[in-house]
């Protein structure tokens, strides 16, 4: 896949004639999944698979906000496991582009992504990349680059990560809240505001570095129903910030990343994270993650095609939720949590066990209450 890497990065630099610098990725895409196929049809393993995981991370530092940090050996590690455990590291475009278009993926596919563009990208987690061979996404918010805000990189280091082969996508301009209205702000002005803060960031990242994906990292993982369909009008794929495996159904308008910082970027329990599968799953009620609940209720319909209801677990701050089953043959269950909330962002989690020893189906409801 290196040649076609290196093609994108003098596509990004320079014009290439006889070349669709376009049809690249589709190309390489095409390319992977022919590879996928000969061995699936010459070694009869189980290679393919219909889902993968979304890895993020922030500061790969320390001495940074514990919450949004990684130190560099707890993220060498990570690379070690990845390397050493037979998984294959992706271009974000390509894991999303095979997941929509439903091509199956390498077993234990992973995608590497990192928001903000925090100075430690550039300076610590770059090199170790390289070293690895592995591809990786930066979300990059334009307003501290443009400032030179301090321990942020500049555009200059950006576009060297961009000729090296990263993707550089959408993170808005000012890292916003995006659910915040400023006083007397009807919906229709609060919405194209936001709007008017995308397109100028997308324009922004492409006119420094050439790429334009279309893709939108939610600053602090915040979205609602208006925004998603913002999304879509747009052309967009959303990421958010909670755990979870992206598969053939997950919401491309609000892909689950898991973020690996502070105590959740311990190797022991981030190396199940890696393995983890996605469930079949849709969530029917509610439309949107923003509540003024402190016990709200989830609607979900699981496909529990080779999972048994009694082997489903759905937890709340660690806790084992009660199971309301309205329908265990249609996989219809309503989960609420027992205790009250009171933070801005917290989230059900639903796991169950796959046959395969030692990795987990794993999905999660995102909940937002803005106050």
């Amino acid at each position: 896949m290196r040649f076609f890497d290196d093609i994108l990065r003098v596509c990004h630099s320079k014009p290439l004639i006889g070349y669709d610098c376009a049809m690249v990725p589709a190309i390489r895409q095409a390319f992977r999944h022919c590879i996928v196929c000969l061995l699936l049809s010459a070694s009869g393993i189980a290679v393919a698979a219909e889902s993968g995981v979304v890895l993020l991370y922030h500061h790969v530092a320390t001495g940074t906000p514990q919450s949004t940090s990684i130190s560099p050996e707890d993220f060498r590690a990570h690379l070690d496991y990845l390397r050493d455990n037979n998984f294959s590291v992706l271009p974000l475009d390509e894991l999303v582009q095979s997941l929509r278009s439903r091509t199956p993926l390498p077993d234990r596919a992973v995608a590497i992504t990192f928001d903000d563009g925090y100075s430690s990208i550039y300076e610590t987690a770059f090199p170790l990349l390289q070293e690895y061979g592995m591809p990786f996404a930066l979300f990059v918010s334009t307003e501290p680059i443009n400032n030179r805000q301090k321990n942020y990189m500049t555009w200059e280091q950006i576009r060297a990560l961009s000729e090296a082969g990263a993707l550089i996508a959408n993170h808005m301009v000012s890292h916003p809240y995006m659910l915040s209205r400023n006083a007397e702000e009807t919906d229709a002005n609060w919405l194209a505001r936001q709007r008017a803060e995308l397109l100028e960031a997308e324009a922004t990242i492409l006119k420094e570095t050439g790429q334009s994906h279309r893709f939108l990292a939610y600053p602090y993982g915040e979205f609602n129903a208006q925004i998603k369909a913002m999304l879509v009008e747009e052309g967009y794929v959303g990421f958010a910030q909670n755990s979870g495996a992206v598969g053939y159904s997950s919401d491309f308008h609000a892909l689950p990343r898991y973020p690996l910082a502070g105590i959740y970027a311990r190797l022991e329990t981030a190396r199940v994270k890696f393995s983890t599968l996605a469930f079949d799953v849709e969530l029917l009620e509610p439309d949107s993650p923003v509540t003024e609940l402190e016990r709200p209720e989830a609607l979900l319909r699981f496909n529990l095609n080779g999972i048994s209801p009694s082997q489903l677990g759905c937890y709340d701050n660690g806790e084992a939720m009660t199971l309301t089953w309205e329908n265990r043959e249609t996989g219809l269950l309503r989960i609420q949590a027992a205790d009250a909330h009171s933070d801005r962002r917290w989230r059900y989690i639903c796991t169950a066990p796959s046959t395969e020893n030692g990795r987990y189906f794993w999905y999660s409801v995102p909940w937002i209450n803005p106050r």
